[in-house]
């Protein structure tokens, strides 16, 4: 059994954002706006067949959120953003959490959106890059999750059936495109997350990754 995890919301905290969205806005909420659409935009370029790198999806949500708030941004604000996304901090139960999955004989995977040079950058930054043994981007697809195709090429890449992966996210869609692939799922309930009904019942459900991970240990497979 090999347990995939999201990065960003599920291992990195974005709210160390928060600092740079209310100097450039205003208000610490546009943060979570902004990281909204940046999903929201990524999953119609799979849609519609088109692909451009995570980072480039971020950078013109950010331009998007701008026009509609008025704001005028600069290359410092762009840079500032970037910048703090390639070196945002774990969740604090995420260490502990990792630590103890990783002890107990459990494969650690990474699958991100994000593209794998800044991926690896992000888990190094956060000091948690030499618990994976694979670190892994929906690049080689050239499809965002929840695609199935992500999936399907983390499996391959693991050398496992989609059936010996767990995916662990803090994002009901990337358990629901799991599952439907074939996976496991492991949902975190990260504050202000809620699991949309309409979508496959994960196979466990935690406020808290030492949960998460306590029944993965428990259940490998």
């Amino acid at each position: 059994m090999v347990i995939v995890f999201d990065v960003n919301e599920t291992l990195l905290d974005l709210r160390t954002l928060d600092p740079h969205f209310r100097r450039i806005f205003g208000r610490n909420e546009v943060r979570k706006e902004w990281f909204g659409l940046v999903l929201r935009n990524a999953l119609t370029l799979t849609i519609t067949g088109d692909y451009t790198d995570f980072l480039a999806v971020g950078g013109a949500s950010l331009q998007m959120v701008a026009d509609q708030q008025q704001v005028t941004l600069t290359n410092d604000d762009r840079n500032a953003i970037r910048t703090a996304m390639i070196s945002m901090p774990p969740h604090p139960d995420v260490v502990p959490a990792l630590e103890a999955m990783h002890s107990g004989g459990l494969r650690l995977a990474a699958l991100t959106n994000s593209p794998r040079e800044a991926a690896v950058s992000q888990l190094e930054n956060a000091g948690v890059a030499p618990l994976f043994d694979a670190i892994l981007s929906v690049e080689d697809t050239s499809k965002f999750k929840p695609a199935r195709e992500v999936y399907e090429m983390a499996s391959r890449h693991l050398g496992v059936a989609t059936g010996a992966m767990t995916m662990v996210a803090a994002h009901d869609w990337d358990i629901a495109g799991a599952m439907r692939a074939g996976c496991r799922g492991a949902y975190v309930t990260r504050p202000g997350m809620a699991l949309n009904p309409l979508y496959p019942r994960p196979d466990f459900v935690g406020s808290d990754l030492n949960i998460i991970a306590e029944a993965l240990l428990a259940h490998p497979a």
